[in-house]
């Protein structure tokens, strides 16, 4: 009788850890994208990832860089977006936008001074100037015409126009590493023989790398 008590409570004992185990998980889980949606982050805000897609390995061996892919955060209200330049150009909510990263690995940076840069009036700007390129095809190309546009093409197309700030130094294609095979692999894809060296180019690397931007977030 002594034994089977025990084992009556051991058991009651177990379905009542696991009762408030599992709740606590939920929670946490519940949590963990509150606090993603939650962020101090600001409009105007530039957000970095791992992009999945075909070309991101060769934009990393030809930049010389971890991140392939970048975007423009947009807040509305209570909810995060990120403006970037997919096919087509989107508005795609924030937690999204991480999801799709390689890992959920993303890097949030700030315009030094924004607070007295980044005006009420500015930021209207910005978003008219996002706005326009919305629905716009991406540039496989990497053409530096508004027809299409790359990613970081339009991160630095917004903030000049609407700000008059150059975040990121303007390149050449062929100041790349364009020797890997990997990077020749999607040249000769895009361009055949005739790659245009000589077009103006913008890389996430360069965004990146601003003496102009300091980190807000790392994940």
């Amino acid at each position: 009788m002594k034994r089977k008590l025990i084992l009556l409570l051991s058991v009651i004992g177990l379905i009542i850890f696991l009762f408030f185990y599992l709740k606590s998980d939920n929670n946490l889980s519940h949590n963990e994208t509150r606090f993603v949606n939650n962020e101090k982050f600001q409009n105007g805000d530039l957000i970095f990832h791992i992009s999945k897609s075909e070309q991101s390995e060769a934009i990393q061996l030809a930049t010389k860089s971890e991140y392939s892919h970048c975007g423009l955060i947009y807040k509305n209200k209570n909810d995060f977006f990120v403006v970037e330049a997919i096919q087509p150009v989107s508005l795609t909510p924030l937690d999204e936008w991480i999801a799709r990263g390689e890992k959920g690995h993303y890097v949030v940076k700030r315009l030094k001074n924004s607070e007295q840069i980044l005006t009420p009036d500015i930021l209207k700007k910005m978003k008219m100037e996002g706005e326009k390129f919305i629905g716009k095809n991406y540039d496989f190309n990497f053409n530096w015409d508004d027809d299409k546009i790359y990613c970081s093409e339009l991160v630095w197309k917004i903030y000049k126009r609407a700000t008059g700030i150059e975040i990121g130094k303007l390149e050449k294609l062929g100041d790349f590493d364009l020797k890997n095979n990997r990077v020749k692999s999607i040249l000769e894809k895009r361009y055949g023989k005739n790659i245009p060296i000589n077009e103006i180019v913008i890389s996430p690397a360069s965004i990146f790398n601003s003496k102009l931007l300091y980190t807000v977030k790392e994940n």
